[in-house]
């Protein structure tokens, strides 16, 4: 069986280190939320499979190799000879500010199907991790996402919904219509706190009030996410916080998926609440301590690296 079955686009990544009409050179790697998962838990001793679509071009080429790579399964994933694989540009404009620009309008990623979820279910997972960002691509991509949830309630799969609303992909209003119907039939649910409300059946008030609204959907646990300011995790028991890990930010890009890939990796393995809020913060603070969306995620030895005191070397 496997841990977790992810579904989603994995595009090429191009990154600028200044703005983009300059020129000058770029990086070129892979992104995806769902896939940034699926290497976190991966890398974590976890496994995981990925299910989606990439063109028959070198781009897709490159997603394929690098999942493979990184551990993750692929057997699942479908290639397009018609549709390109889709392309985000990250441009570094200002010291702290990064602007994310897609080239995924009619992408072979936004074709992902029930039939490709249908594939992907051949080998029963425990987890299906899905996003906000699957949805916001298309009715095909929708019915995907669906389907994934109706196979993971007939196979006693629970499932996970990072809310990862992408304006750029569809509106706060459209993403709410389907979100706070899609929420319900989630166990544990991940949203910024500047998101929450989308996925809320009470989108006003206070945070401990809408996040009560989803307890009482049903949803088992809801994990906020606060960047520098840390998560706090939420179930019938009650709440529990963690801080944030200090480290030098290089890149926040990426940071929420490690999060993500944390929080499931030690709900995988049963541990403590406020030990797998804390693996979970963790990872989040090893992505923004590197550039790059999934490249600075850690391996099961090296979670206790932040533990050093700031400037150690381990010799």
């Amino acid at each position: 069986m496997t841990d977790v079955l992810t579904i989603g686009e994995t595009m090429a990544s191009m990154r600028a280190s200044g703005p983009l009409r300059l020129g000058g050179p770029m990086s070129l790697s892979v992104a995806g939320a769902e896939s940034n998962v699926a290497i976190g838990l991966a890398r974590l001793g976890h496994t995981v499979s990925w299910v989606g679509v990439v063109g028959a071009d070198e781009l897709g080429a490159l997603v394929l190799r690098t999942l493979r790579a990184e551990g993750v399964g692929i057997d699942s994933a479908r290639v397009d000879p018609d549709r390109p694989t889709g392309v985000m540009v990250v441009e570094r404009r200002v010291d702290d500010l990064t602007r994310v620009i897609y080239h995924r309008s009619g992408s072979a990623g936004s074709t992902v199907s029930p039939d490709d979820v249908a594939a992907g279910f051949r080998e029963p997972p425990s987890w299906v991790h899905l996003t906000g960002i699957t949805p916001a691509l298309g009715d095909q991509a929708r019915a995907a996402v669906d389907a994934a949830v109706a196979e993971a309630r007939r196979g006693g799969a629970r499932v996970c919904l990072d809310v990862n609303f992408r304006g750029r992909l569809w509106s706060p209003a459209s993403a709410a219509a389907y979100l706070r119907g899609l929420a319900s039939q989630v166990d544990l649910l991940v949203a910024s706190d500047d998101e929450l409300h989308l996925a809320t059946p009470e989108a006003g008030g206070s945070e401990e009030a809408m996040v009560s609204s989803l307890l009482a959907a049903g949803v088992a646990e809801v994990a906020v996410k606060r960047g520098a300011r840390g998560a706090s995790l939420y179930s019938e028991a009650g709440r529990i916080d963690c801080p944030a890990r200090t480290v030098r930010v290089a890149d926040t890009v990426g940071a929420g998926d490690a999060f993500v890939s944390g929080l499931l990796s030690a709900t995988i393995e049963r541990r403590p609440t406020a030990a797998r809020l804390e693996r979970a913060v963790a990872c989040g603070a090893f992505a923004v301590a590197v550039a790059g969306d999934w490249e600075g995620l850690p391996t099961r030895a090296e979670l206790a690296l932040l533990d050093l005191e700031s400037g150690a070397a381990q010799r």
